[in-house]
């Protein structure tokens, strides 16, 4: 590290668990985000702010008037621009040394699996089971931790799966071929905070994952109703029959 980064990073590395040593991982660290909305937002303010050297951003919208009551990435003179060009702009203004690949795309198959090779960690910051049991296949597949975050009206739901443990992973705990209601920001309403609050910790799983400090929530679902602010962690294990992580797969 350079004398601007040890300014930089100084407070990080007055933390005896990450150190000198600890920063330089982050430095050398790869994070792809699926999703520059509610919950990409915060994550990747973070990321850059803690010095992750490389973020992939990938989203396939634009900005629209009604993100900004929670996506905070953006601003009211971007309306209109890619979700991506607008987040890249952000995070070189907070951070010029972290490098900012920004896709407008929405990544499947072999494409996927491409950019989850190429990350140190995932974070799926989307809205919608599909992109989730994608992203969640190709981080098993390429043996990537997985840091996964929802958020709708007041409830907000974080983990982490990480298949290079005996740890569970995202179909183990919502199957394939299980039935779900897909709901969304735009009818049902999300409360602003709230994506901050669950973006924010996905922040925090991925740095520790990066930098090898601390203990993951690989193993556990978080789940905050912030109406109350209350807290549930719930243990979940793997499932040896899973389509996913399975014995048989």
């Amino acid at each position: 590290m350079n004398d601007q980064q040890l300014l930089r990073y100084s407070r990080h590395i007055l933390l005896d668990e990450i150190d000198i040593p600890g920063q330089e991982k982050l430095l050398a660290g790869h994070a792809l985000i699926i999703g520059a909305g509610g919950l990409g937002s915060p994550a990747a303010l973070y990321l850059a702010s803690a010095g992750i050297g490389t973020i992939t951003l990938v989203d396939d919208d634009t900005v629209d008037l009604t993100n900004l009551q929670r996506q905070i990435l953006h601003t009211t003179e971007r309306v209109g621009q890619t979700k991506v060009s607008s987040g890249q702009l952000t995070l070189a203004a907070i951070n010029p040394g972290t490098n900012v690949i920004a896709l407008k795309e929405r990544v499947s198959g072999e494409r996927l699996n491409e950019l989850v090779r190429a990350a140190s960690v995932v974070l799926d910051c989307s809205d919608n089971f599909a992109t989730r049991h994608a992203v969640n296949r190709a981080c098993v597949a390429n043996r990537v931790p997985l840091v996964s975050g929802a958020a709708i009206k007041f409830d907000g739901q974080i983990s982490v799966f990480d298949s290079r443990s005996d740890a569970p992973c995202y179909a183990c705990l919502f199957p394939e071929d299980q039935e779900f209601e897909e709901v969304n920001c735009a009818t049902m309403g999300v409360f602003s905070p709230l994506v901050g609050i669950i973006g924010s910790m996905q922040a925090a799983e991925a740095l520790k994952l990066v930098a090898g400090i601390g203990e993951s929530l690989a193993g556990r679902l978080l789940l905050l109703d912030a109406r109350t602010m209350e807290w549930s962690s719930i243990r979940i294990s793997r499932n040896v029959s899973c389509s996913v992580c399975g014995k048989a797969h």
